[in-house]
Order: C-alpha cells, then structure tokens, then sequence
C-alpha cells in the first residue's frame, strides 16, 4: 500500500509492504521530519551494502554514516552490531508507546558503554496517540509533546 505524506515541506511517498505495519511506515516519516533539517541528505530505506539495511540513513563528509535510524522492532545484537562495526556518528531507535525505562536498562547491560559513548545511541519513544495525531500524513514539524527522547 502506498502512503503520500507531505514532511516538512517535501512530498513523500512511501510503500507499506506486505506484513509492515502502518506505524513502522509512520515511524519512518516521523523520523524522516524530525532529522531532515539536520541531514539534508537523509534518505529511507537504502541499502547500505552492509548487513542490515536501515529504515533511515545520512552520510558525512568522509562517507560514513552521519545518521542511522531504526524503527520499531529491533533486535539489540543489531543495534549493537551497527555501532561497534560502522563509523556511525549518531543512531536513533524509535519506538511508538513503549516500556523504556526496561529498553534502556536492557541496551545498556549489553551493549558496553564505549559503543554508546557521548551521545552516541538515542532513542525516541512517540506517544500512543502518535496515529490519531498524524491520521492527515501532513507533518511539517514533529511537536515536543509527541515523544521522549533518551540518551542510551
């Protein structure tokens, strides 16, 4: 299913595969707002010629990767993966309406502190209501009451 979102001002349009949720789709639009104006190349769903491909990606300057975000579900070995085997600058994980303070405790018992340093992994947890708030797809700015933001 096809999805056209208006996000920050760029029209975007995005396909809901067969077994994706809407919500991991809306994450990625989401993501896509918020960290857009920071990484104007900041592309979804590109391959990265890695094992895993993210649900959001920017490069810098040097070629490695400015921004890496995951959305929804995401198996902490990943995430740790990612950090210890790429240059990656600053990783996001966002959530919808999850137990954080049990993700973040579960994160930083496995994945050590030298991966995550200064700032390193954040995670953005959206509110519940984030569908019923977003239900037009017109979003041009994500508001401040529409998540928490954790530094892992």
């Amino acid at each position: 299913m096809l999805h056209d979102f208006q996000l920050a001002g760029k029209r975007m349009r995005l396909w809901q595969r067969p077994g994706e949720s809407y919500e991991h789709v809306l994450m990625k639009a989401l993501a896509y707002t918020m960290f857009a104006g920071s990484y104007p190349d900041l592309e979804i769903e590109t391959r990265v010629g890695l094992r895993y491909k993210p649900d959001l990606i920017a490069y810098n300057e040097k070629g490695d990767f400015a921004f890496w975000g995951e959305c929804g579900q995401n198996a902490i070995r990943k995430t740790h993966w990612i950090l210890k085997h790429t240059r990656t600058e600053k990783m996001v994980l966002f959530k919808i309406a999850a137990n954080v303070e049990q993700l973040v405790r579960q994160i930083r018992d496995e994945i050590p502190a030298k991966y995550r340093a200064d700032g390193r992994l954040r995670l953005i947890n959206f509110v519940r209501e984030i569908v019923r708030l977003t239900e037009t797809q017109q979003i041009e700015k994500v508001a401040e009451d529409w998540f928490t933001e954790h530094v892992i």
